[in-house]
């Protein structure tokens, strides 16, 4: 779905932006990026420093003279906007428009047009489009920086797609076993290492119980915590016999 969502650019002025865009939709899994009549001051030595590892994406671009033709392939286009009024009111979050999008994008081209940094996507651009997004921002400053707005748009859009499958823990989940063993472990070394008395001592392991049980303990986890109470132990009974001698 990713592959059809297209990335169009509207007059950019500033060709560190556009370096900085190629970035943000490579993080995103996004590739294919159009700019509308750029601009003969167009700073494309910029655009390669900002770019960074993305550069292959910058030489890749497509242009085009105009919108209408930028997206004449596509079905579903949406403009981005800060403003409000005209048909502005019906605008969607980047989030909510990502389930749209893609429900599209699974067997048509589908595009998000941004505008200029200056003035944004004019009227006529904006009648071009079928959905309008408007990203959630403080009323201290609503206006995003051009890559920063791609980069919210782009990756909802990844998110929504499931493209990104985070790390799973392979460690094994501690059993109750486990667990009261190395509990008595730090009772005996709370004791010998003189942290707490006898006549706290519970209290203090009702408190070490909450700690250690607020989220998952793995197998590693109860080990790495038994041997480090095991070795304050060996530390306390070496320097009590080196005190006695």
């Amino acid at each position: 779905m990713l592959d059809n969502v297209r990335i169009v650019l509207v007059e950019p002025i500033f060709g560190g932006n556009i370096g900085s865009v190629c970035r943000a939709m490579n993080n995103n899994d996004i590739t294919d990026l159009a700019i509308v009549n750029p601009r003969p001051t167009t700073d494309w030595d910029d655009a390669r420093k900002l770019s960074c590892n993305a550069k292959a994406q910058l030489e890749a671009r497509k242009e085009y003279p105009t919108l209408a033709e930028a997206i004449a392939g596509c079905t579903v286009v949406a403009g981005t906007s800060a403003r409000t009024g005209f048909y502005r009111d019906t605008a969607h979050s980047p989030r909510e428009f990502a389930q749209i999008g893609l429900e599209s994008a699974k067997n048509h081209k589908i595009a998000l047009v941004f505008g200029r940094e200056d003035k944004g996507l004019q009227n006529e651009e904006l009648a071009l489009c079928t959905h309008i997004i408007q990203i959630p921002s403080s009323e201290l400053y609503t206006s995003l920086n051009l890559s920063h707005a791609v980069m919210v748009c782009c990756y909802e859009m990844f998110t929504a797609a499931g493209a990104f499958h985070p790390a799973e823990e392979k460690a094994e989940e501690a059993d109750s076993e486990l667990r009261e063993r190395m509990f008595a472990t730090w009772r005996e070394m709370m004791i010998k290492t003189e942290f707490t008395h006898e006549q706290k001592l519970e209290h203090m392991m009702m408190g070490l119980r909450r700690i250690f049980t607020r989220g998952k303990l793995t197998v590693p986890d109860a080990k790495i915590l038994m041997g480090l109470a095991k070795q304050s132990i060996w530390v306390s009974d070496q320097w009590k016999k080196d005190t006695n001698e």
